[in-house]
């Protein structure tokens, strides 16, 4: 009776844990808040101008409510699909990065380039993070592109497999490097030159304490890793993914253990064509302002030539494509639903309106206060606006004349941007190429905000300070 009790109780207790609900589950639930507070908060609209460069950006006195115009039943069926037209190039995008990533897999240059890195880290391998998370972040703060951490994912994983670490670790490096040069943005023209030219001050000024909140952040980012991959690799069973895993280890785990591998002439030669094609990549973001449909077009044909330099045959070439699409594509779903959200604040009208009644919040604030308050709109609006131009054009119009009534200098009203836009961008579902990129990682969204949140709080609360430390010393 007594183990029968026992047992009952073991199953009840199972019954009871509680498992989060799949990624599409979670983000179609927010799809279906958004469509019910669309029948709720008033519709309105702001007025567009040309603002820099031709873009479009909001006039921040033009805001007034017009007819409500509710999401119906109709609307409603349609929008994820609207959200995957929306959100088509990071779509697309994905599944290239996937088909190209499983090419370079069937031509052994991946093992060997592991190979090779695994046996020269393989007695300091902890340095492998502040070398790869240091080189993710200074590229993203020059040239503003987070979106690049779905191109270092599946590179740098077998590496850091090898090295007895985990997926989440791989992904951290990818994901925490990037967006840390991004949101910072000592260079970045995406996020702090825009925003610094729609608030009329002088593009990159105020470079000092960005440079010095830059290495603040990157520094503690890169501690808060090497802490978790030291116990990841003591302890291998800790890690959340350790199940999901395996196939991984099997492959790349042991590659130490075996004889070196070494790279057959044509193999030396595809090597040398991937180098090539990263060349062209890096011109052609830097100074041709290439983003993702010329990255993925790029990478189809790095793809097909590397595969036919290596001596695939176009039927294997095609069919590696096929594998990789495979691999990445709930990734690339996960991008439309993410988009869905904001496709419904936008045709029910109330995108606007949400704006507004942030950025009303904060009037009448005092300084030190309203600069926080500066800093949690952007936060919240990030959610519903998940890119850093985008919410720029529509935030900093209005902000900026705002931090002049509030006593702020406009150059803190652009750092409250970046801090409040850039950090959020892992956090939020509703960031495609975040979602994106944990696909393409094998991290749940869960299993990232577990190991994550503690460092998104670190860096909430060095934003705050950097901020208010910005309004006492009237940085501009």
């Amino acid at each position: 009776m007594v183990k029968q009790k026992n047992n009952t109780e073991r199953i009840t207790k199972k019954a009871k844990k509680f498992n989060m609900p799949h990624n599409y589950v979670i983000l179609f639930i927010f799809g279906v808040i958004a469509t019910i507070s669309t029948y709720f908060i008033p519709s309105g609209q702001f007025k567009r101008i040309k603002g820099p460069e031709g873009r479009e950006m909001v006039d921040a006195d033009s805001f007034h409510f017009i007819s409500s115009k509710p999401v119906g039943i109709v609307d409603f069926i349609s929008i994820i699909p609207k959200g995957l037209i929306e959100a088509g190039e990071i779509v697309f995008f994905t599944l290239i990065i996937g088909g190209m990533f499983m090419v370079l897999r069937k031509t052994g240059i991946i093992e060997i380039a592991v190979d090779k890195l695994a046996r020269r880290f393989i007695n300091q391998s902890v340095l492998i993070i502040p070398v790869l998370t240091t080189v993710f972040a200074i590229v993203a703060t020059l040239i503003g592109t987070a979106e690049l951490s779905l191109v270092y994912i599946p590179v740098i994983i077998p590496l850091i497999i090898a090295l007895g670490y985990d997926s989440i670790t791989a992904t951290a490096i990818a994901l925490c490097g990037t967006v840390v040069g991004f949101t910072v943005g000592v260079l970045n023209p995406i996020n702090t030159g825009l925003a610094q030219k729609l608030s009329g001050i002088p593009v990159f000024s105020g470079i000092g304490l960005r440079i010095i909140l830059f290495i603040v952040v990157l520094a503690v980012t890169i501690m808060f890793i090497m802490r978790y991959a030291q116990k990841i690799k003591n302890k291998p069973t800790l890690s959340s993914v350790y199940h999901a895993d395996i196939e991984k280890r099997d492959l790349y785990q042991n590659i130490t253990n075996q004889e070196p591998i070494e790279a057959t002439n044509r193999q030396k030669w595809g090597i040398a064509v991937v180098l090539l094609f990263f060349v062209i990549l890096v011109y052609g973001v830097i100074s041709q302002g290439w983003f993702m449909i010329e990255m993925a077009g790029l990478f189809i044909i790095m793809g097909i030539i590397v595969g036919l330099v290596t001596g695939l045959s176009t039927q294997a070439i095609c069919e590696a494509f096929n594998e990789g699409f495979k691999d990445v594509l709930m990734g690339a779903i996960i991008v439309g639903l993410a988009r869905s959200i904001a496709v419904v604040l936008e045709d029910g009208k109330i995108m606007d309106t949400i704006v507004h009644g942030l950025g009303s919040v904060i009037d009448g604030a005092t300084p030190t206060i309203a600069v926080v308050g500066m800093y949690a709109v952007q936060v919240a609006i990030n959610f519903i606006i998940s890119s850093g131009s985008g919410q720029a054009l529509v935030t900093m119009p209005i902000m900026a004349p705002l931090a002049d009534m509030l006593g702020i200098t406009r150059q803190t009203a652009v750092l409250a941007f970046q801090l409040g836009d850039g950090f959020t961008h892992i956090f939020y579902p509703t960031s495609g190429y975040f979602m994106a990129a944990l696909a393409i990682g094998g991290v749940s969204y869960t299993k990232w905000i577990r190991f994550f949140f503690p460092l998104f709080i670190i860096w909430g609360v060095i934003s705050i300070i950097t901020l208010i430390i910005a309004q006492l010393t009237g940085w501009s």
